[in-house]
């Protein structure tokens, strides 16, 4: 059994909020490049302009968007580990120094119906899990709400099938066009129950572009899902070109006989995550 005292958690969230705001992880960074390389036109200068960003995003440690998210956590904690404290308080916490601190944009509000802003981002949006060992890992995901707003939930019958999916996802990104800041990354989640599958479309994003899914059958399908949407021709930031998504990724769980929920969570370009292990 190993302790793990809250301030740990929250200095280590801390740092990680920084970190992710400003620095997009490298598979994504790369992806964008190698997007600029294949394009033409307004395209490939949309993609430059992307790119400059990023790297003096970087450079200057200045959030590489205006809008730094919900703060969404994944937290993953080892069956041998005892929390001196509380963990959830630690992160809200933590969000609350950081979003006043590096002078985040603050863009929670207490009530969606008041929509009086709680003035440091908090509270954050987090999902635990009990996983086995002796460790914390938390992964950080400020959330933008450009792309949010374009997610998508359906309750498909199984007699829709793989076409009902592809179809499904295929509409929500076309229905999205340039308002969720494309080149996008798209999370999808089928299964499970109406809420799980959500779930599962959020966290299909924290994997890194390229990654297939090791089942064969899903990982077809993202590749299939991949050259459907490129080929709507939406483009970088809606002004058309090769492409859409940068990648797909889907997440799949045992659901009922009688269901097939699917969610679609987009996200933009800035495709912002982090992780920490304690």
């Amino acid at each position: 059994m190993r302790i793990i005292s809250e301030d740990i958690i929250e200095q280590k969230v801390y740092e990680a909020i920084e970190k992710a705001v400003c620095i997009l992880p490298e598979d994504v960074v790369n992806a964008l490049k190698d997007a600029y390389q294949k394009e033409h036109g307004i395209a490939r200068y949309t993609l430059e302009n992307l790119i400059k960003n990023i790297s003096l995003a970087q450079q200057k440690m200045r959030p590489v968007c205006q809008d730094t998210g919900a703060a969404v956590f994944f937290v993953d904690i080892g069956e041998d580990v005892f929390v001196q404290g509380s963990i959830k308080s630690a992160i809200n916490r933590a969000v609350s120094r950081a979003y006043t601190d590096f002078y985040l944009r603050k863009s929670m509000v207490k009530s969606p119906i008041e929509r009086e802003n709680t003035g440091d981002n908090t509270p954050a949006i987090i999902h635990f899990d009990i996983v086995p060992g002796d460790k914390i890992t938390i992964h950080f995901m400020p959330k933008g709400f450009g792309s949010e707003n374009k997610s998508a939930l359906c309750m498909l019958t199984p007699a829709d099938g793989v076409e009902g999916i592809e179809r499904f996802v295929v509409e929500t990104v076309k229905k999205a066009g340039s308002d969720p800041c494309p080149p996008i990354l798209v999370g999808v989640g089928i299964g499970g129950t109406f809420e799980l599958a959500a779930l599962l479309s959020k966290k299909a994003l924290l994997r890194k572009i390229g990654q297939r899914h090791s089942k064969g059958y899903v990982a077809q399908l993202e590749e299939r899902l991949i050259d459907k949407i490129n080929a709507l021709g939406i483009g970088p930031e809606g002004f058309g070109g090769k492409t859409t998504v940068l990648d797909v990724f889907v997440e799949e769980y045992p659901t009922h006989i009688a269901g097939l929920p699917v969610a679609v969570n987009i996200c933009c370009h800035v495709a912002r995550h982090v992780s920490v292990q304690i």
